[in-house]
């Protein structure tokens, strides 16, 4: 094989993975089992969140993340991949809460400077998604509906 021929073959090989076409929806087979159990009330996957650290503060800081989200009767779970960026489940002790403004839906976690938004606007039925949400989060300890 010559080398021009080795190096578009190795390109081929190469490209699809570097496109793209990688997903933040995959869960663990027991995380699957478990979000199951508890009845899916919402999902989407590979949604753009604007992830903000210190909202308002000094310090505040955002990055926009690809992430994907599972919302179920009693947890919540934003995460890419087996890589959770924000759970929330009946044990949940920190302050959360969920707001909605026109598309935009607003997860608030934490108070003060350890507080995170995780802002993103779901695929359809903004008013659903906020309802389902904020009926999880009552359950959790520091749920408030804020």
């Amino acid at each position: 094989m010559t080398r021009a021929r080795w190096a578009i073959a190795v390109a081929a090989a190469i490209v699809p993975v570097a496109c793209g076409d990688e997903t933040t929806a995959r869960l663990t087979p027991d995380q699957e089992q478990r979000y199951a159990a508890e009845g899916v009330t919402r999902r989407a996957a590979d949604l753009t969140f604007r992830f903000t650290r210190d909202p308002g503060g000094r310090g505040e800081r955002w990055e926009n993340r690809r992430a994907s989200i599972v919302v179920t009767r009693s947890s919540l779970l934003i995460h890419k991949n087996e890589k959770v960026g924000l759970e929330v489940t009946p044990r949940t002790q920190r302050e959360v809460s969920v707001q909605r403004s026109a598309g935009r839906i607003r997860i608030r976690s934490g108070t003060g400077r350890s507080e995170e938004v995780w802002s993103f606007e779901p695929p359809s039925d903004a008013e659903g998604w906020t309802t389902d949400i904020r009926a999880q989060i009552k359950q959790s300890k520091g749920g408030s509906t804020r």
